[in-house]
């Protein structure tokens, strides 16, 4: 597995080392010996959603005390993968990064607490997959505005598919960070 930086502290960019042949591929998803000991994180739950290409999901956290790392990827399709620091005391605090994950590259997110994340589905029936350190608390649920303009990203989509609550999300100018 090959492990990259990312200009934001922590957050980490993760390939599996993956084995071809004429049969197909066969790569190591998840190691819980390695992984531990690369992130310092124990996994408690997995998701998976299914989505429609453009469909924009996020930017939800979770505010402690059932905050959640999270280790992302595709298993089917493509995403581009937006995460945003929301950290106080962070250097990157407000600033976003983003990665197209598919099931071509097999790249991973290692995406640590104190982020807001989010994707836009690229693919027709992308399956998205993402392991969770701590257990889904609706109460904790927290989501800033996809498209504030304070942050700027650029999803690259005019008209994405997105679920009422991701509409009518927190601004980013008014949103007081729990982390």
């Amino acid at each position: 597995m090959n492990i990259e930086k990312t200009f934001i502290e922590d957050l980490l960019i993760i390939t599996p080392n993956v084995f071809t042949d004429k049969r197909g591929y066969f790569l190591e998803s998840y190691n819980k010996k390695k992984h531990e000991a690369l992130l310092n994180i124990d996994f408690v739950q997995d998701n998976e959603s299914l989505s429609q290409k453009n469909v924009l999901r996020g930017l939800h956290f979770q505010k402690p005390p059932h905050a959640q790392a999270k280790l992302v990827r595709v298993i089917k399709g493509a995403v581009l993968d937006v995460v945003v620091d929301i950290r106080n005391n962070s250097e990157t605090y407000g600033k976003y990064y983003k990665q197209i994950l598919s099931e071509e590259n097999k790249t991973q997110l290692y995406v640590p607490k104190g982020f807001a994340h989010g994707f836009l589905v690229l693919e027709e029936n992308t399956i998205f997959s993402y392991k969770c350190s701590n257990y889904y608390n609706k109460e904790s649920e927290g989501a800033i505005l996809w498209n504030d303009s304070t942050l700027d990203i650029d999803w690259n989509v005019d008209q994405p598919i997105i679920s009422e609550k991701d509409k009518v999300a927190e601004n980013f100018t008014s949103f007081i960070s729990p982390f």
